[in-house]
């Protein structure tokens, strides 16, 4: 079977069945090899940008060959064992099923005024303290997860699944777990995380702005803002620390007409961060599900571009 047509089943897979938490998993997989990565790089290069190079080295060498390895040997079984192999690791770095369901569950919390169980819920998803958010703090904390996490659960995979196939797809998980696990700006990690992070940047830097665009121009089919996504995208789409992560948070922010972004608790610790949109209404419950509606559509047309892109080009 083709590529394209083995993205879209896996893509279908995922809409269906999401990630249970009992299914083997390559991205935990590259999660542990990347923690032991980065204890031998330091133990022999100390704790500077060098042994994080070498990290990111190791692991994408031995993801990319395993990846290799494991569809090469599917294929000398049988080329049905091999396509099936191929949908098996694409399935596994798309996640828009649970991003849904999470988000989902959050919504439901909230509906039902259990606000300390929407608490619970939404530190899942984000990064920032939750415990003092109240309605309106827990469903813009989710929107904006929602608006963050459509790159790099769902469209960047894709995006380099077209690209470079299942192996193009599994780097861009390792890269991007690599940024989860080093790209912090603390003591520890603030030399060593450099290369991963920054690198992080660079493959989710064409996807980003791409599925940007994408929101804009699917939010006026939906019935939402598009002038608005649009105004706001171009005006706040550099306003955070990551060169990427504003520009879908812009976009569904006009969209919606929410101010996302603005200060937040991590870690105990108050983090100034400029606003993106404008400030005309108030993040509501039922806004998580406009968000998700947005980020579903806006998935499916990432999916038919790029597909449709590949099958021009080969």
């Amino acid at each position: 079977m083709s590529i394209e047509l083995l993205i879209v089943i896996a893509f279908g897979v995922d809409l269906l069945f999401g990630d249970p938490p009992w299914l083997p998993h390559p991205v935990r997989l590259i999660g542990y090899l990347a923690g032991k990565a980065e204890w031998f790089c330091r133990r022999l290069l100390g704790d500077g940008s060098t042994a994080g190079f070498f990290t990111v080295l190791l692991v994408l060498g031995i993801s990319g060959a395993g990846v290799w390895g494991v569809l090469a040997l599917g294929k000398a079984i049988h080329p049905l064992v091999g396509d099936f192999l191929a949908v098996y690791l694409f399935y596994t770095t798309f996640a828009l099923k649970d991003l849904v369901r999470h988000s989902g569950a959050v919504h439901d919390a909230l509906v039902k005024g259990d606000i300390d169980l929407a608490r619970k819920r939404v530190a899942m998803i984000v990064g920032r303290d939750t415990g003092q958010l109240d309605s309106e703090g827990v469903s813009r904390a989710c929107v904006e997860s929602v608006a963050e996490n459509l790159v790099d659960g769902v469209t960047a995979p894709m995006f380099w699944a077209v690209v470079g196939g299942p192996i193009g797809a599994m780097l861009y998980k390792a890269v991007n777990t690599m940024d989860s696990m080093f790209g912090y700006k603390n003591a520890k990690y603030c030399k060593f995380g450099l290369v991963p992070a920054r690198l992080d940047d660079l493959v989710n830097y064409l996807p980003a702005r791409i599925t940007a665009l994408i929101v804009v121009v699917i939010s006026g089919v939906l019935g939402f803002d598009s002038a608005g996504a649009w105004r706001v995208w171009r005006r706040d789409r550099k306003k955070h620390a990551s060169p990427n992560s504003a520009q879908t948070e812009a976009a569904f922010a006009g969209a919606l007409g929410l101010r996302m972004g603005g200060p937040n608790y991590y870690f105990g610790s108050l983090v100034e961060k400029p606003y993106i949109g404008d400030l005309s209404t108030s993040a509501r419950p039922d806004q998580i599900l406009a968000a998700n509606r947005l980020m579903s559509a806006t998935a499916v047309v990432c999916l038919l571009i790029f597909t449709v892109l590949r099958l021009l080009c080969s």
